[in-house]
């Protein structure tokens, strides 16, 4: 098997990177160690920047998005009992966010894929990275019960966290920087209409909570839990009943519960691997970074390092310039860790720490009140919210 770019995985990060490279003439193959209906039910993030909506309407996948993604002009916070909305349409004229599941963009990058021809090689098994520092490096992988052999000129790592790209850079070579926050998220899908038109984020002494959704008739629910807490924890009754104790403190608003479809815990974790290449290996996405999920960041940077991936390997196919590529990890080195700070930031902001005292805790509130008081402090976080990549 011969591409120009060889590409692992098959989430948003390596899809769009694909068809976003065939859009301007250059050959790929996606190789993915999971099935494809696998990767189209896996529920991630939903929250997409202003950005990444454009990127994927530019590039021809953004029909059912549009028709179908919830457009938000503003969130709320909760705290003290009171509500406290951030004005998007006000603060940043012209951008908003949008609710429309991670797996929703994979299924679309999928179709349009395959109806590219486009070819993603699904199942794979024992997945091995030769020479990613010659001209010609290679991906080895098990497909059907035989053995293959990608040869490219380029390799893009867009497999995940978990994935085997990052180990494949020599030892040394990387730096990394990480944080791990002392709770986690229990994350609930649920067959109910959204109680809120908007997404609320309740700071509470019993810990924080976020009400966000799916579609009009799927909801999607978060609780701050403890770091090594079990599922076997949370029966469905006792999930409710803590979600209205931390989202029913302002007068007059009630919480509609509905069937469970699913839960899961995800541990809180910031993480930073530099730089995000070596030799003729480039990694874009959860191979390179991590951020806590409170600031809606994750598949948004995957997004934004893909754009600047596409534009280095689109001048060296077209005229051998390899300026963007020798300085991919520094291009995106900036907008990395602004949404570091930011998700790191709206993780203290929102959460309730065990070890916080209580003039820590007046700290936190007093920041809250600043956030909704202060007109510069909300064109802030809805900049950094909405997405810096536009400024």
């Amino acid at each position: 098997m011969r591409a120009q770019v060889g590409i692992l995985g098959a989430g948003p990060a390596g899809l769009l990177l694909s068809h976003l490279l065939h859009r301007q003439g250059v050959s790929s193959i996606v190789v993915e160690t999971r099935s494809r209906s696998h990767i189209e039910k896996r529920v991630r993030a939903g929250v997409l920047e202003q950005g990444t909506v454009d990127t994927l309407c530019t590039a021809g996948v953004g029909e059912r998005l549009l028709r179908e993604g919830m457009v938000h002009r503003g969130i709320e916070l909760r705290f003290g009992g009171a509500a406290h909305r951030i004005a998007f349409e006000d603060l940043v004229p012209g951008r908003a966010i949008t609710v429309y599941g991670q797996q929703e963009v994979v299924k679309d990058l999928v179709a349009a894929r395959l109806a590219a021809g486009g070819e993603i090689v699904f199942d794979v098994s024992d997945v091995r990275l030769e020479a990613i520092d010659s001209e010609r490096p290679t991906i080895l992988f098990a497909a059907d019960g035989q053995q293959a052999r990608l040869e490219c000129e380029f390799i893009a790592g867009c497999d995940g966290f978990h994935g085997i790209s990052r180990d494949a850079i020599p030892g040394g070579v990387l730096s990394v920087f990480e944080r791990h926050f002392p709770f986690a998220w229990l994350g609930i899908l649920a067959a109910v209409a959204p109680s809120s038109h908007e997404l609320i984020y309740a700071q509470n002494e019993r810990g924080f909570a976020l009400h966000s959704m799916r579609s009009p008739a799927v909801s999607r629910f978060y609780l701050q839990v403890e770091a090594d807490d079990d599922l076997a924890n949370w029966p469905d009754a006792r999930i409710w009943e803590e979600l209205r104790a931390r989202l029913e403190t302002v007068p007059g608003w009630t919480l509609t519960p509905g069937p469970i479809l699913e839960k899961g815990i995800t541990a809180m974790r910031s993480y930073v691997a530099e730089p995000m290449q070596f030799g003729r290996l480039f990694l874009a996405g959860d191979a390179a970074h991590i951020v806590p999920p409170a600031g809606a960041k994750g598949m948004n940077l995957a997004v934004a390092d893909v754009r600047v991936l596409t534009a280095a390997f689109v001048d060296w196919f077209a005229s051998g310039a390899r300026a963007r590529l020798d300085g991919y990890s520094a291009a995106r080195s900036r907008s990395v860790w602004r949404a570091q700070h930011f998700s790191s930031w709206m993780t203290t902001l929102l959460h309730t720490f065990r070890d916080d005292d209580a003039y820590a805790r007046k700290l936190q509130r007093s920041h809250l009140d600043y956030l909704v008081r202060s007109r510069p402090a909300a064109t802030s976080f809805a900049e950094n919210y909405v997405g810096m990549e536009m400024l």
